[in-house]
C-alpha cells in the first residue's frame, strides 16, 4: 500500500522538535485540559490555542503529512463521545489534490477510532473556495459555501469536525447546511482556536 511505503520512506516526526516517532510529541505540547469555544449556535471544543509546536502540527497536516493527521486525530479522540456521527469539514478540492488526502477526514477518521464512531463524508463545498489568507471581515460574511450530499440525516446528532476555528464561520456554515438535511447540530471539536487578535 502507498500509504505504508511513504511511512517507511518517511518515518512520523515530530513537526515542533523534529523527534522521531509521532507526528506531535507529548515533550512539545503535553496533555491538557480542552478548551470549550462559544460560537453562535455551537460549542466547540479545542485541543488548545493555535500557536507553538500545534500550530507547527497544524501547518504540516495542511502541507500533506499523514503522520500529523494521525497524532492530532488521536488526540482528538478523548474528545469523541461513544458512537457519535463525525462530520469532517471538507477540504476544496484544490487542497485535496494538494496533499493527497482530505485533511478533515483524515482527522475524523482518526478520531472515531477508540470511540467507535462513525465519519460520515457529508458535505462538499459549492464551490472551490478557500477561507485561508481572507480577512476576519471576508470570512464573517462566507455562506452558503456548503451542500449536503446525503438525505438520511434527518433526527441525526452530528459532531463537526475541524482543524482550526478562526472566526467560526465554516464550521457555523457546516452546520446550517446539515440543520436544513435534518440533523441537529449543537457541539464540534478541533484541534485549535485562534487567539482573538490571530489571523
Amino acid at each position: 500500500m502507498l500509504a505504508n511505503l511513504i511511512d517507511a520512506l518517511f518515518p512520523a516526526a515530530c513537526a515542533g522538535c523534529g523527534r522521531i516517532g509521532d507526528g506531535l510529541c507529548v515533550r512539545c505540547v503535553p496533555p491538557r485540559p480542552p478548551i470549550d469555544v462559544r460560537l453562535p449556535t455551537l460549542c466547540v471544543t479545542v485541543l488548545g490555542v493555535y500557536d507553538g509546536a500545534l500550530r507547527s502540527a497544524v501547518l504540516a497536516l495542511k502541507a500533506g503529512r499523514r503522520d500529523a493527521a494521525a497524532s492530532l486525530g488521536g488526540r482528538l479522540e478523548a474528545l469523541v463521545p461513544a458512537g457519535a456521527l463525525l462530520v469532517p469539514v471538507p477540504t476544496t478540492r484544490t487542497r485535496r489534490r494538494m496533499r493527497g488526502f482530505d485533511g478533515g477526514v483524515l482527522l475524523a477518521r482518526f478520531a472515531a477510532r477508540s470511540a467507535r464512531a462513525q465519519v460520515l463524508e457529508a458535505l462538499v463545498h459549492a464551490v472551490d473556495d478557500m477561507q485561508r489568507g481572507r480577512g476576519r471581515r471576508e470570512r464573517l460574511a462566507a455562506r452558503g459555501r456548503f451542500l449536503c450530499r446525503t438525505e438520511a440525516l434527518s433526527g441525526a446528532h452530528v459532531l463537526l469536525v475541524d482543524d482550526v476555528v478562526t472566526t467560526g464561520a465554516t464550521l457555523e456554515d457546516c452546520a446550517a447546511t446539515l440543520r436544513r438535511a435534518g440533523a441537529i447540530v449543537e457541539r464540534a471539536v478541533a484541534v485549535a482556536a485562534a487567539r482573538p487578535d490571530g489571523p
